[in-house]
């Protein structure tokens, strides 16, 4: 029988994290010879934990308190390291814990990991549900990583990692600040399931916009010296093909040079000594067994 552990970071969204796992049961149900834990990350949420019952179809739920909030990316690469010590799991499952990942395709990247056991499964978003200007910034954030990056990534957290990927994913400091971008530097091979952005269950998102842009920068981040590279050979080619100096060319050499900086200054999030350190932000942990 193989395992599934199912990282979820939460931060005071209790309601929505009791919905999901009664979600998750219903839709493992039927999933046969494979078991299903659930870890979830407590960002030091300032809420007090809800009622949480174990449904019948999860084997086991274990929350870890963090002492200090750190933030949505840093708890994926937390459980991540806390998992990679374990033996326990076959597989472990990434998601978020607002609905925005739905459980009902849970079942498609368990059939997909298992149809070969040696690669993990990223869910490839085919369609958004958030408003059109979050789908705008969104297409601006692909072009842009496309450009300064040479990567193509359409895909978020939700994803299904095997035990070796995540030992891997467990040395990468990059992974102290994007996931996705972690994966596709490091993962030399992935399989993918199509995946259609589900709706929040309660509320509007609570990402900024700050956090949107500090988000894609993160990720673009994480290949900085392809973005460096690229930038020195787009500013080479607008010289020689401009005939004369510009305000604009001027301008958007400015721009370039600008946006290197802001990159740079993101990358130092991928801090390792806060990343091999992490385990020292766990406060305590609780089995929710009935």
């Amino acid at each position: 029988m193989k395992n599934f552990t199912i990282l979820i970071p939460v931060y005071n969204d209790w309601e929505s994290l009791e919905k999901l796992l009664n979600e998750i049961n219903f839709f493992i149900k039927d999933i046969k010879s494979c078991s299903f834990d659930c870890l979830i990350i407590n960002d030091a949420s300032t809420l007090p934990i809800s009622n949480l019952k174990k449904p019948e179809n999860i084997s086991s739920i274990r929350i870890i308190n963090m002492k200090e909030n750190r933030g949505h990316a840093r708890c994926n690469a937390f459980g991540i390291r806390y998992l990679s010590k374990k033996n326990s799991y076959d597989y472990l499952i990434v998601m978020d814990g607002d609905g925005e990942d739905r459980p009902e395709e849970i079942k498609l990247l368990v059939e997909k990991s298992l149809s070969n056991q040696n690669l993990s499964v990223v869910a490839k978003r085919i369609k958004r549900s958030e408003g059109p200007l979050f789908q705008m910034l969104y297409q601006i954030h692909k072009i842009l990583t496309l450009i300064f990056t040479g990567k193509k990534i359409n895909f978020g957290n939700y994803s299904c990692l095997t035990k070796k990927d995540v030992e891997i994913l467990s040395t990468k400091p990059s992974l102290w600040s994007s996931f996705s971008g972690s994966v596709k530097k490091h993962i030399n091979n992935y399989s993918e399931i199509n995946s259609i952005r589900g709706l929040r269950y309660f509320g509007p998102s609570k990402m900024s916009l700050f956090k949107l842009l500090l988000h894609s920068f993160s990720i673009i981040a994480v290949f900085k010296n392809n973005v460096f590279l690229r930038t020195a050979i787009i500013i080479i080619l607008l010289s020689f093909l401009s005939l004369e100096i510009s305000p604009f060319l001027i301008l958007l050499q400015i721009l370039l040079v600008v946006f290197n900086l802001i990159i740079y200054l993101v990358s130092l999030r991928e801090n390792e000594k806060e990343f091999i350190d992490s385990h020292k932000n766990e406060k305590d942990f609780l089995e929710i067994t009935h």
